[in-house]
């Protein structure tokens, strides 16, 4: 096995250096009512940025990308479209399996930053057989949050730059894992999606898993709802999840505003649109194309890789569940 070691040095600065490159002139005019100062700083930021940005292209050059479709038998472009009933039988399966590994305990965000990242790494390592090894710095603010004021999180592709944007309780190792995907050079949603959720529930780690299930669950619901907020609100309320997990699902899809709500939609519809131009299928990856993916892998004989185990829920003909697990599809699985 090789390592391949990504510098991602913007990462280490005090503020993101293309946030100073674009405020630094303006904060400079209204501090100094001068433009020279911000336009040297804006000059420094954007060239250190631009140094940063061409040694991470040159170290990645050298990695070895997954193939989804021969390793997973499903890709961006390839996905069994799961029927409602598949739908509505998984949430019941992942509701019942969240409420038996809730654990309430917290990793401290740089920590668990430090450790999402080694089992991604991990998981990335054991199909292309290479490390590929990257920076676990955090931000708690971007830009990105006055452009895209629903983003949980961001990442630069080209300075691998990771702002983590609200706080999201059980989801955000899932969420910091999803960036850290990107960092490490998958850039289509769906990619990163799929990643952070094989390389949780790989882990062995409880509060990961209980991270990736709830994500898993997440996002059925949301097109379940038809990504409809009062829809959904209704699904979690009429789910029989444990009250603490409920209350951090409702707050994953706050109620909006009449003018919040229809900035928030023109804005998404901007992004979709931006996403299907890059070869991928619009916001629809993050609930829709995620859940299809992982219903195309785990029931696809012929895929090279298997999920791993404590991340399945529909299985192929003749596999047998984990020890201690009733088989989807069985009565117990079936309880409302």
């Amino acid at each position: 096995m090789d390592d391949v070691r990504i510098p991602n040095s913007a990462t280490y600065t005090p503020v993101a250096l293309m946030d100073i490159a674009m405020l630094a002139p303006i904060a400079s005019r209204l501090l100094l009512n001068a433009t020279l100062p911000g336009r040297v700083l804006q000059a420094v930021a954007l060239g250190a940025y631009v140094g940063s940005a061409a040694r991470d292209w040159f170290e990645r050059l050298g990695v070895r990308r997954i193939e989804f479709l021969q390793e997973f038998g499903a890709d961006v472009k390839h996905l069994r479209a799961m029927p409602r009933e598949a739908r509505e039988l998984e949430v019941r399966i992942l509701v019942e399996r969240a409420n038996d590994v809730y654990i309430e305990r917290r990793i401290p965000r740089a920590e668990l930053a430090v450790e999402v990242d080694r089992h991604l790494t991990n998981y990335i390592a054991s199909v292309t057989g290479q490390r590929v090894e990257t920076s676990t710095e955090i931000r708690s603010y971007s830009i990105v949050q006055v452009v895209l004021p629903f983003a949980l999180g961001a990442c630069d592709i080209l300075s691998g730059d990771v702002a983590i944007l609200k706080d999201t309780g059980v989801f955000e190792p899932h969420v910091i894992t999803h960036e850290f995907a990107h960092r490490k050079g998958y850039w289509k949603e769906l990619d990163a999606q799929a990643l952070s959720y094989l390389a949780l529930t790989s882990s062995g780690e409880p509060v990961l898993l209980q991270s990736a299930l709830c994500e898993r669950l997440l996002r059925q619901l949301v097109v379940l709802a038809d990504a409809e907020p009062d829809r959904y609100r209704e699904a979690v309320e009429a789910s029989n999840l444990r009250p603490e997990l409920r209350r951090e699902f409702l707050a994953m899809r706050p109620v909006l505003g009449k003018l919040e709500g229809s900035l928030e939609r023109a804005l998404k519809t901007i992004y979709d649109e931006r996403m299907k131009i890059t070869g991928q299928n619009g916001l629809a990856d993050y609930d829709e194309g995620f859940t299809n993916f992982l219903y195309s892998f785990e029931t696809n004989e012929g895929a090279r890789r298997r999920p791993p185990r404590a991340g399945i829920v529909h299985l192929p003909p003749g596999e047998q569940p984990p020890p201690g697990r009733s088989a989807p599809g069985s009565d117990r699985d079936a309880e409302p």
